[in-house]
């Protein structure tokens, strides 16, 4: 019995703010070469799950770019392909309001492809999990829906997610959105298998009655008002999740423990990306670099402390790079001073300019602006 997969590229891009601008979140870059959708799709292609429907909202020309062929994968086979899934609507209505409303856009693909189950999920998490192993807790539980999940402590009393879930002897005994939890709780990541059929029959069941959200409308209600069975599967390693700038910006930070590197960089389950032959970093012999991850292709003469460089970066002489995140293409001339900022693609940091932001606040600079 096969399982199906179905991304979404675009949840949470409202909370990215300029980062999502021009790209949709999937195609965010994270960890010096990487892009959002890396990590889940290649659990995919680890867990042999071969065919696969990326659903989309907008900006998703970037994505497009980075998947190609899908050949880095391995998923450009005769049987096994990527299928990009567009916004589809009859009218003149906002393209899909939430997670139900973008599947009933992607039903033709849910039905032709072959497969008993759909594995859903969204493309903020990044981990290294084998889906294997939840596929074959979804079949012993012999329920219709497993939720993925982890335990998480909580920053403070008032933090709340998105789906918050108490369990006992591996089922769920109820579903809160968005409410506080305790370290007693279960924190959804965003990833379910469902049968195939089953889910078709709710997708058309909800969207008939006005019904959009995946979470709420679906697993909370039919939980509540149904006695709907939900098996849990608790993921046990290394989880990062993207809910908004902070959190982007922190999990970047994360990747330089090398203890959570290790834990996703898994090499027994490698985590593949678009391949771009690029020369070896050049270091200058009066540069400093400390607990960086650094790309490919990079021209550093200046200082870099706790930062991440994408490929093909220019830090010039006597230019500062603390606690940042400096993508692809970009340069920091001379004397420039950056501390805790997201510099995006193809971006020039003018000589003495200053910026400097924090964690919780890091100042963004957008793609292929001069400052």
């Amino acid at each position: 019995m096969k399982m199906i997969g179905v991304i979404f590229s675009n949840i949470f891009d409202h909370a990215l703010g300029d980062l999502t601008k021009h790209r949709t979140l999937a195609s965010l870059p994270f960890g010096s070469r990487y892009r959002l959708i890396d990590f889940v799709l290649s659990n995919m292609s680890n867990s042999s799950i071969d065919h696969i429907g990326v659903i989309t909202k907008y900006n998703y020309q970037s994505l497009m770019d980075h998947l190609g062929s899908c050949e880095e994968w391995d998923l450009n086979r005769k049987n096994g392909r990527v299928v990009i899934i567009p916004p589809f609507s009859n009218g003149p209505s906002e393209i899909y309001q939430g997670k139900l409303q973008a599947l009933s856009g992607a039903l033709t693909f849910l039905k032709r492809a072959k497969g008993h189950y759909v594995l859903l999920s969204s493309s903020n998490i990044i981990c290294n999990i084998d889906y294997d192993e939840v596929f074959k807790s979804h079949v012993k539980s012999g329920e219709k829906v497993t939720i993925v999940c982890h335990k998480q402590t909580p920053k403070n009393s008032d933090e709340r997610k998105d789906l918050v879930l108490s369990y006992k002897d591996n089922k769920v005994t109820d579903i809160m959105i968005n409410h506080a939890y305790t370290d007693e709780n279960l924190i959804g990541m965003g990833m379910y298998i469902v049968e195939k059929d089953f889910l078709i029959d709710v997708i058309d069941d909800c969207v008939s009655h006005g019904l959009y959200d995946l979470e709420k409308d679906f697993l909370q209600k039919y939980f509540l008002q149904k006695g709907l069975g939900i098996n849990i599967y608790e993921f046990k390693n290394s989880v990062l999740t993207i809910e908004d700038v902070p959190s982007y910006f922190r999990c970047n930070e994360l990747l330089l423990d090398e203890n959570i590197r290790k834990d996703i960089f898994n090499p027994q389950n490698p985590i593949y990306t678009k391949v771009r032959d690029e020369i070896p970093t050049y270091y200058s012999s009066n540069c400093t670099v400390d607990n960086c991850l650094v790309a490919d292709g990079c021209r550093i003469l200046g200082t870099v402390e706790n930062s991440i460089l994408f490929r093909d970066i220019t830090i010039e002489e006597g230019a500062y790079v603390k606690d940042s995140i400096i993508m692809q293409g970009s340069v920091i001339k001379k004397g420039a001073n950056v501390q805790s900022c997201i510099i995006d693609k193809d971006t020039v940091i003018t000589e003495n300019r200053t910026l400097v932001g924090n964690e919780s606040c890091p100042v963004i600079v957008q793609k292929g602006q001069t400052v």
